[in-house]
């Protein structure tokens, strides 16, 4: 018996490994659709819809502290794009395990499919500030990509066309079957290459369908990404113009910033581009100035609710410099930065509306559902703790917390600086924990004397001779009294200290040193003004902060 030509358009399959990648490449298409159809319904719904976004959250959420705290050291402020980029890099290795099952078994990939627009779906409205809608995305999104894929998978499952009897009289129904299974058996002894269902293989339908999917991914995509342009705030925010302080920061003295004259120091206050940043939202939540409401709550004799006008409005309004630092910073981190910050006093306002003394924590809530516990006390009585909405003559940045965040100096960020800040619920830590504490972090976080060295940089090689050591040291409310420095085994030489001008704000220090040729260690600690000396021992991040001198090893030449 001669084995069935070919019909027009389609060719032999290449063998079941050909057949294979094929079926791979259609899971991955659908996957592009089904993400595609989600965005493009996340710019209606709203983009932390997105189940890339959502899932991101929900991973960031249930990861244990270790695993995040190597995160930030390994990618720092780029901790988000990795782990988007990883989520996608496991999204994508799923759809093609997707698209090899969809093969043998339609119902299994539709399944598949199915099952990951759950997993979006749940992430989605179970976010803190999650809802019904934003389960559409990825539901309406896992339907696109269940019917791309069974298009796209059409094509390499084309059954294989009749074979008539050799006598042209019509067999009975037992020759019949028998005569099916020789025939799938002869076809794949001739062809040497069918699958086990003796499919032939249709690459050009493949191909055109495979164009279709792309080009419908894109678009569907792409036009999400325009109508999320919707919720972009830009322009709200460049339309705002700060309210004058009343009470200015301290006058900088002459040569306040050394970083004027020594290469690689760090300056004295930090651009708001180059300002650290570290939070949970892989999607930063976006509030229009005219729709912000600051809602007081809890123990309070007379909560209210702010809105932005009226804090702006308000007749004690403070500008003030202040040096923040995250808990997350290791021992000569990065994750620490200084800015001109313009708000309402924080103290005065739990004040005015009448904050009970059995409050001990306030329960700070951002727009994206995040907790931040802060303690009462600090509140209350660190002059310089403050509602900040502006930071370094501009509204804040929306990846800093706009319209408004919460600041109080001396205290880490994750129990004082809760960013785009829209409660404020005064109640007790017995009663609730907020976000990080629940994953055992310490309740108050208290700051750390810490120091850095900037320059000279670590295991790079520089010219023998004098060279200036220099560098940054904080403790924010206390002042730093002092910095010295060591360089191999010589005794601790005293650093001088740019001027002082606020207990809240970093001092840089600079010790000019001559350079012998060869490998150095050089260490540094700091004094703070209330007589505290930096300690040695050293402690990791978690779960108070960590402790230690810095020292690095460079090489003169």
């Amino acid at each position: 018996m001669q084995a069935p030509a070919p019909t027009p358009d389609a060719s032999p399959t290449g063998g079941a490994r050909g057949r294979t990648a094929l079926a791979a490449l259609a899971g991955l298409l659908a996957a592009a659709v089904a993400l595609g159809v989600a965005e493009l319904i996340a710019g209606v719904v709203g983009v932390a819809s997105s189940p890339v976004i959502a899932v991101g959250d929900a991973a960031i959420t249930l990861t244990p502290e270790p695993v995040k705290a190597f995160a930030i050291r390994t990618f720092g402020e780029n901790d988000k794009i990795a782990l988007v980029v990883g989520t996608l890099v496991i999204i994508a290795v799923y759809a093609l395990v997707v698209g090899v099952v969809g093969l043998r078994n339609r119902r299994l990939g539709a399944l598949g499919i199915a099952l990951f627009g759950l997993v979006g779906a749940v992430a989605a409205v179970t976010r803190p500030a999650g809802g019904p809608l934003d389960m559409l995305p990825s539901l309406l999104g896992a339907g696109g990509g269940v019917l791309a894929l069974f298009a796209l998978l059409a094509p390499l499952a084309v059954a294989p066309r009749t074979v008539a009897s050799p006598s042209g009289v019509a067999p009975s129904e037992g020759e019949a079957a028998h005569a099916d299974q020789r025939v799938v058996e002869r076809l794949r002894e001739v062809l040497g290459s069918g699958d086990r269902k003796g499919a032939a293989l249709d690459r050009r339908r493949f191909f055109l369908t495979s164009g279709v999917a792309i080009g419908a991914a894109a678009v569907t995509g792409g036009g999400g990404r325009l109508l999320q342009r919707r919720f972009d705030i830009a322009g709200d925010r460049a339309a705002l113009d700060l309210p004058t302080p009343t009470s200015r920061a301290a006058a900088l003295p002459a040569g306040a910033d050394l970083a004027a004259d020594v290469d690689g120091l760090t300056p004295l206050f930090t651009d708001n581009r180059e300002f650290y940043r570290v939070d949970t939202a892989i999607s930063v939540p976006r509030i229009r100035p005219a729709d912000y409401r600051l809602e007081m709550a809890g123990m309070f004799d007379s909560p209210r609710s702010y809105t932005l006008a009226e804090l702006f409005e308000r007749d004690d309004i403070i500008e003030r410099d202040i040096t923040l630092t995250c808990v997350s910073n290791e021992v000569g981190g990065g994750l620490a930065g200084t800015a001109r910050w313009i708000g309402v006093p924080l103290g005065a306002l739990l004040e005015e509306n009448g904050i009970r003394s059995g409050s001990d924590q306030l329960l700070c809530r951002s727009e994206d559902g995040m907790t931040i516990g802060a303690p009462t006390r600090n509140a209350l009585e660190v002059e310089d703790a403050m509602l900040a909405f502006g930071m370094n003559g501009e509204p804040l940045p929306v990846e800093h917390g706009f319209p408004v965040r919460m600041l109080i100096p001396g205290l880490y960020g994750y129990v004082s600086a809760c960013k785009w800040l829209v409660r404020i619920e005064a109640t007790t830590f017995d009663a609730v924990d907020a976000y990080w504490t629940e994953r055992d972090w310490a309740a108050e976080g208290p700051i750390k004397i810490a120091s850095r060295i900037d320059t000279p940089a670590p295991l790079r090689e520089f010219p023998a001779g004098r060279r200036a050591i220099a560098g940054v040291a904080w403790a924010q409310t206390r002042g730093i009294a002092k910095v010295e420095v060591r360089v191999d085994e010589e005794d601790w030489a005293e650093a001088e200290l740019s001027p002082e001008v606020d207990a809240d704000l970093w001092r840089q220090w600079v010790l000019p040193y001559d350079f012998p040729a060869g490998r150095h260690s050089i260490t540094v600690r700091a004094t703070g003004a209330d007589g505290e000396v930096q300690t040695e021992d050293r402690a990791a991040p978690f779960p108070a902060g960590s402790s230690g001198w810095h020292s690095i090893q460079v090489v003169a030449g």
